[in-house]
């Protein structure tokens, strides 16, 4: 038996809570941001907020202090969105022990800084085994227990195989790796394909171009992630490939849905105003993206792009024209 402690109560931090309740064989806390949240997933045994229709068994103990979520927890489940781990990590890494594991499931880069999701807990847990969960995961399915594949990455063999058999299910296949900074990024670039999926989709551009885009930004992201330290065959994996299709064409991708949006004509405030509190992940990754790329020179048109659809009121189509009239080149 584990002590997990999962940090979020977002829709993907239910649905993992779920999947390892439905296991069997641990103790679960459920950490809410807001007090109110985690009343009401307990008294309702439901996320009406995040994850409506699924249920959360009574066995999920319900918080809105961290002290408690995280004392004596010998898994500590960051599901908050990116922006927000600092904060977190801020608040709890004073406390930590070091025989604590620190297993990052947000997908994002950090805007400013620029530092992905285990950078960011190792500055505040140095000491700590940290970890990154990726793959193609939507939190709906997952929570239905309908069949998932993901990978979990670690920097040792032994903390891998600890928590792949914490999270492997009937429901949940759970594969491995070692490559941290390669897993992660792909499921963060994932998003910023997905916008720009979206904004195909949006523009009614067709299955030609779409399957352009996906194969073009696959070949973006690997080259960052190598630049990063990653490996190109992570990219070929659940983390890579995996992620970025079923992201970019699935009806149940947020990130997509707001490139949709985009394609459509509508404008970013308004479109993120209707999430009602969920994030899009690739929004504020498609900076931090460029950044990156930036800082190891490496080329990424298609990001580039999004970001000025995003942040600059390009137009969707122009993005796309611009994109198309790209001198020629060797693949």
């Amino acid at each position: 038996m584990s002590r997990i402690a999962v940090i979020g109560a977002g829709s993907w931090g239910t649905a993992l809570a779920i999947s390892l309740a439905r296991r069997g064989g641990h103790e679960l806390t459920l950490w809410a941001h807001r007090a109110a949240h985690a009343e009401e997933i307990a008294a309702n045994h439901e996320n009406l907020t995040y994850l409506k229709g699924y249920p959360v068994p009574a066995s999920i103990r319900l918080t809105a202090s961290l002290d408690e979520a995280t004392h004596n927890a010998e898994i500590l489940l960051c599901v908050t969105p990116s922006q927000a781990l600092r904060s977190i990590m801020q608040q709890i890494g004073p406390t930590l022990s070091t025989d604590q594991v620190l297993l990052s499931a947000s997908k994002g880069i950090e805007e400013k800084s620029f530092l992905r999701m285990s950078q960011v807990m190792q500055q505040y847990a140095p000491k700590n085994p940290i970890g990154t969960l990726g793959g193609p995961s939507f939190a709906q399915e997952v929570a239905a227990a309908m069949p998932t594949a993901i990978t979990i990455a670690t920097p040792t063999e032994s903390l891998g195989k600890s928590l792949q058999d914490a999270f492997t299910s009937s429901s949940l296949r759970v594969y491995r790796n070692d490559d941290v900074p390669g897993t992660e990024l792909g499921g963060a670039l994932k998003n910023v394909i997905a916008l720009a999926a979206g904004v195909v989709t949006g523009l009614e551009l067709g299955n030609n171009a779409a399957a352009a885009l996906i194969t073009r930004g696959m070949v973006e992201i690997t080259r960052l992630a190598i630049a990063c330290g990653g490996r190109a065959e992570t990219m070929s994996g659940l983390s890579g490939i995996g992620d970025l299709v079923l992201t970019c064409t699935g009806g149940l991708s947020r990130n997509r849905a707001v490139g949709i949006e985009l394609g459509k004509g509508r404008k970013l405030p308004e479109i993120l105003a209707g999430l009602h509190g969920k994030v899009a992940e690739g929004v504020r990754s498609t900076t931090a993206a460029l950044g990156l790329a930036q800082r190891y020179d490496v080329e990424m048109p298609l990001t580039e792009q999004m970001a000025a659809v995003l942040h600059a009121d390009k137009s969707p189509l122009d993005a796309i024209r611009d994109l198309m009239s790209r001198p020629g080149r060797t693949e």
